[in-house]
This record gives C-alpha cells, structure tokens and sequence, in this order.
C-alpha cells in the first residue's frame, strides 16, 4: 500500500497541490543573487560611465615631460632582473603642474604610472600676468636648494634639467632660477615645487589683509593712477 503522501506512478494529478517552488529553497537565493548580481553589474557599469563623462567634460591637454629614467637590478636566484624608476612631470601651461614617479618592469609602464601619479599631485600656482612668478622664492629639500626669482618679458626660462621642465609644463615664459647643492633630479624637482608652493598674489595678500591692490601696491612708490592700472591689471 502506498503511503498517502506519495503519487503512483501514471496516477492522475488533478485535484493534487503541486508544491510551490518558487520563493524556496536554493532556487531563491540564486535567484534573488542573480537579480542582486546583475544589478550590482549594471550598477557599477552605470557608475563607470558616470566617471568617463566627468573625465571627458574635465578633460585638458597637459603637457607632459619625462624628466628621469633610472633602472635598477635585482639579483635572484638564476640572474639578475631588471626594472625602471620614471620621474615625470605634467602641467597645463596655465598655472597647474604636478610631479610623479613609478616604477615597472618596463619603460612604458613606468612612465604611465608616473603620469599618472603626477596628475593626481597637481598644484596651482599664481602667475603674474600669465608669464612669470610674482615674487622671488627659495626652495629647499634634502641636499638640494634652488632660488627662483621673477624676470621681465622677453627673459626666458634660465633654468636648467629638471627645473626646466617644471617651468615648462606651468607655463612661465620667464623665469631666473639657480640651483645649488644636490644634482639629484628627484631633489630638484620637490626643492623646485616647495619654492613655487611660497608663491603668493597680491590679490590673495590684500584679501587677507582686508585691504584694496591698489593701497598694497602704491606702498611701493607709485602713484594711485599707476597702481589702479597695474591692480586691475592683475589676473590672480
């Protein structure tokens, strides 16, 4: 005799409860964890998308400058391997640049890094009439002390190596710098970024003060229509 909870074979099913699947079980945790997956895909793919637009509406040429390749060895067991160190710096040539180094097994992949490290470290800094430093600074890191002086038009960049490429990639047009100490290029680069990090504009002065340009700049000797002239001519 058949237990009474169980249907011979070829017996007619009609009038017979068939068990709810759905909502139990293991089928329900898949399913509720498929759904849940696929919208956590369709979530992160939303989010990348969001982040490329952000990128592409705040994307910029930058000038990029590879200041550096340095490789280095390893001695494992079999031989030696070999990497690579870049140092490079990135700017705008509107007043922002930053530096940044990596390392990798490969040039390429050093240097991207790099870039990539640079972008992330940009700093502003104030420039006086879009070519040159408004006032004089001294930079100091380690061995290395470098001095950067402001230089009228038609001066140039008087720098050399990697203090250079720094100025390039900010775009000052003239500039007077001297570099004293270490000739270490990661050195001369961070005394080179302390130095311009000093830099302050006459506008960010006289706001602190609570004062007008003008007032800062007649201290100086001039008359009132001159430092008018040269306030309004101030950008930062």
């Amino acid at each position: 005799m058949a237990d009474e909870n169980t249907i011979e074979a070829g017996a007619p099913t009609e009038g017979v409860e068939a068990a709810p699947t759905e909502g139990r079980g293991p089928g329900r945790g898949r399913g509720r964890g498929g759904d849940r997956n696929r919208g956590e895909r369709g979530g992160r793919g939303r989010r990348d998308d969001r982040r490329g637009n952000r990128d592409e509406e705040q994307g910029e040429e930058l000038i990029e400058k590879l200041v550096h390749i340095n490789r280095v060895s390893k001695t494992v067991k079999g031989g030696k391997r070999f990497g690579f160190a870049a140092l490079v710096v990135v700017g705008d040539g509107k007043g922002r640049a930053g530096f940044g180094h990596g390392k990798a097994r490969e040039v390429p992949e050093a240097i991207s890094k790099a870039t990539a490290s640079a972008k992330k470290a940009m700093v502003r800094v104030p420039l006086k009439e879009g070519r040159t430093l408004h006032h004089d600074g001294l930079g100091h890191f380690g061995a290395g002390k470098v001095t950067v002086r402001s230089a009228p038009a038609g001066t140039g960049i008087i720098a050399g190596g990697p203090m250079r490429a720094v100025f390039e990639s900010l775009g000052v047009a003239d500039v007077v710098t001297k570099s004293n100490g270490t000739s270490n290029p990661y050195n001369m680069i961070r005394a080179t970024f302390a130095a311009l990090g000093e830099q302050v504009s006459p506008k960010a002065v006289a706001q602190r003060r609570g004062k007008k340009v003008a007032d800062l700049l007649r201290r100086g000797g001039a008359s009132a229509e001159v430092a008018q002239a040269d306030a309004e001519a101030i950008a930062e």
